[in-house]
């Protein structure tokens, strides 16, 4: 990590950066009004290997269906697995979203808790959508490690871990609470349309003096 490296400053210059991208899907769900701790979960479940473009419009798709887990309870397996078609796993999804409405009706009288222990009891839920989840419909400090989190703070050299799960770890340890949801509302786009996994946009990059560029061979 560079001596001069400032989180404040790096997260406030990324802001900026990519306020003309598209938002990471689970804000751009809330902004739209799907922000029920039960509708981020789902849709982060939606969201498991699968592009923003594709978790979007299908969240949507079932959220003119259903958007309580009684409403969802309602779906057969093969109908929820056809409206999330499109997504990855859309009937291993089908059964887990189903399991998680299931237990919201039978242990929380239909809302499910905010508490981390908790969600992630229930088959098929992570870390990653239970923090996830949490932040963006409760406002409670998570930090949610995807992919592009993992990659960004890695090549930064701020964090050095070989998996998400280590990731998320050291950056609780070290990411001051009140950025704890900022780390994946930010990192997310930044790492999608900036700090690229392959080619990575070095010589524009607002951040770069502050980078490390670990692992970087070659870049635009």
């Amino acid at each position: 990590m560079k001596p001069d490296f400032d989180l404040s400053i790096i997260l406030a210059r990324i802001e900026q950066a990519t306020k003309d991208f598209p938002k990471a899907a689970m804000f751009e769900l809330a902004e739209r009004g799907y922000n029920s701790l039960f509708e981020q979960l789902i849709s982060c479940i939606i969201s498991i290997r699968t592009f923003d473009e594709t978790t979007i419009p299908v969240s949507l798709k079932l959220f003119k269906v259903a958007r309580t887990p009684e409403a969802l309870l309602q779906l057969s397996p093969q109908k929820l697995s056809e409206l999330l078609y499109g997504s990855t796993y859309p009937e291993q999804k089908a059964y887990t979203m189903l399991g998680i409405a299931q237990t919201a009706i039978q242990k929380y009288n239909g809302e499910l808790p905010a508490d981390f222990d908790k969600l992630i009891e229930m088959k098929g839920v992570g870390p990653k959508c239970a923090n996830l989840a949490l932040g963006v419909a409760t406002g409670l400090a998570a930090i949610s490690v995807d992919i592009h989190v993992h990659r960004v703070v890695n090549r930064w050299g701020f964090i050095q871990a070989n998996t998400p799960e280590k990731t998320l770890k050291l950056l609780e340890a070290k990411v001051p609470v009140n950025y704890w949801v900022d780390i994946n509302r930010l990192l997310m786009p930044f790492g999608k349309h900036i700090c690229t996994g392959t080619l990575p946009k070095c010589s524009t990059c607002p951040v770069l003096q502050f980078c490390e560029q670990v692992g970087v061979t070659t870049h635009r």
